[in-house]
């Protein structure tokens, strides 16, 4: 049984259907989830075409041919269409396809294996899993308890991917990866943006000069960027005017929307978690093979935002599998192996998470920063290099800047974080990701030849400049 039909979810179906157990998805509102209607893929369907367009702009010989700006009306038809007009007709067939069967309804636990379903009619199934139960609900965003936050209607991250119309002034608070995204997306399509941060920087989880890049970029979109701008209150005096958006030590910013993006809780609130000892509300806290811990008998597991391990799509899929294969080898009785980067071990959400910020310039990162690695207790140094001076990068745009770290652990001379900033790198992560995953020799990533002009001749560099 599969409570939750979001990419956890249909990729834990599909594998343990796979592997020969009858499986059951119950999924309450679209199958897919959040990140097919209201968070991965309509906000890169918004990213990509100002991206693009500033791609082309950014080429000598190619600037002469952009006339013009977006298609506004033809960027929202190319969003809705990645959302699958929030239909999910063709989830719904995938399922069917790989012969796991659906129910619609909320989902919830009535004791050890048991879940009970309450159907969009109102009546109830239960039902009885013999091997496993799998909790993929997700998160939500989540808003803070301010005064006025009722009369100003905030839009959250739903609202900002799926809005049909450009507001003329938008308030972006919060200075994570959802608040610079669409601080970028709306801008881009015209709308006046002023974001909010509370800390210092922007995207305070990455390496320092991410923020301070992502951060120029956004300004020179035309983005106002606040740091250590906290909101105190709300105001929309008339139900059809503008919001004002109170600043604390500062100035008030009036807006036509107000985008919260300031954090998510976890989707257990009606679950049924009481019934096995747990409490609802919380996230669930998961052993490497995604079995939630306090629950005896060992048959209940969680994979994706549920789990608060790693909250990324990539990440919730992984960790699908890995719980799929678990659950396969015991309902079996095989040997698991949960040893670090074994079979049935989600090590990566400890070790190798990559992530991918599509602003402009694009950040990109895996695994830890040079900050994690020593609170970690690990002797690690430093390496850093200029992106904009690799010739890959100065074919690739006029005037690029960016930067590449890489953190060494020097007791065993891998890599255990890699970070990108500039054009285009989200392309460069996943050799980052095999490099620190893989755990791999920094004698032996000096054989790995990048192919020259490419921006991945940014390895060589950070190569020749840790070893002198």
């Amino acid at each position: 049984m599969v409570i939750g039909g979001g990419p956890p979810g249909e990729n834990l179906a599909e594998r343990t259907r796979a592997a020969g157990l009858r499986t059951v998805v119950v999924e309450r509102e679209l199958v897919g989830g959040e990140c097919s209607y209201w968070a991965c893929m309509p906000s890169k369907a918004l990213l990509r075409p100002p991206a693009a367009l500033a791609a082309a702009r950014a080429v000598p010989g190619a600037r002469a041919a952009v006339h013009g700006g977006l298609d506004v009306e033809e960027v929202l038809a190319h969003r809705d269409a990645f959302a699958s007009g929030w239909q999910d007709d063709s989830q719904v067939r995938w399922l069917r396809s790989v012969d796991v069967e659906l129910l619609r309804g909320q989902g919830r636990l009535a004791g050890p294996r048991s879940v009970v379903v309450t159907t969009p009619e109102g009546g109830e199934l239960r039902l009885a899993a013999r091997h496993a139960v799998a909790l993929c609900t997700g998160s939500r965003a989540t808003l803070p308890d301010l005064p006025g936050m009722a009369e100003a209607r905030p839009w959250s991250s739903r609202e900002a991917t799926s809005a049909r119309h450009v507001p003329d002034r938008l308030a972006v608070v919060g200075g994570g990866v959802v608040g610079v995204e669409m601080a970028a997306a709306w801008r881009a399509l015209g709308a006046g943006v002023t974001l909010l941060a509370r800390g210092e920087s922007l995207l305070p989880r990455w390496e320092p000069f991410v923020g301070e890049l992502v951060a120029e970029g956004l300004a020179r979109a035309g983005v106002e960027v606040r740091t250590g701008a906290s909101v105190s209150g709300l105001r929309r005096p008339d139900e059809s005017g503008p919001v004002v958006v109170e600043v604390s030590g500062g100035n008030a910013v009036i807006a036509e929307e107000v985008l919260f993006a300031t954090g998510r809780r976890p989707g257990t609130e009606n679950l049924g978690l009481e019934t096995v000892g747990l409490t609802p509300g919380d996230w669930l806290s998961t052993d490497d093979t995604l079995r939630v811990e306090g629950v005896p008998g060992g048959w209940l597991y969680g994979a994706g935002d549920v789990t608060h391990r790693a909250m990324l799509t990539h990440q919730g899929k992984y960790q699908a599998r890995i719980a799929a294969e678990a659950i396969v080898a015991r309902a079996s009785d095989q040997r698991l192996d949960d040893s670090p980067w074994g079979r049935h071990a989600a090590t990566a959400d400890r070790r190798a998470v990559p992530q991918v910020v599509f602003t402009d310039p694009e950040a990109a990162s895996v695994g830890l920063t040079l900050e994690e690695a020593r609170q970690a207790g690990l002797r690690v140094r430093a390496v850093d290099y200029d992106l904009g001076s690799v010739a890959g990068a100065v074919l690739h745009a006029e005037g690029y800047r960016g930067r590449a770290r890489a953190v060494v652990d020097l007791d065993r001379e891998v890599l255990v974080g890699v970070t990108f900033v500039g054009s285009g790198v989200g392309e460069l992560l996943h050799s980052a990701t095999i490099a620190v995953a893989g755990e791999v020799p920094i004698a032996r990533l000096w054989h790995a030849v990048p192919s020259f002009p490419t921006m991945s001749e940014v390895w060589l560099r950070l190569l020749e400049t840790y070893r002198g």
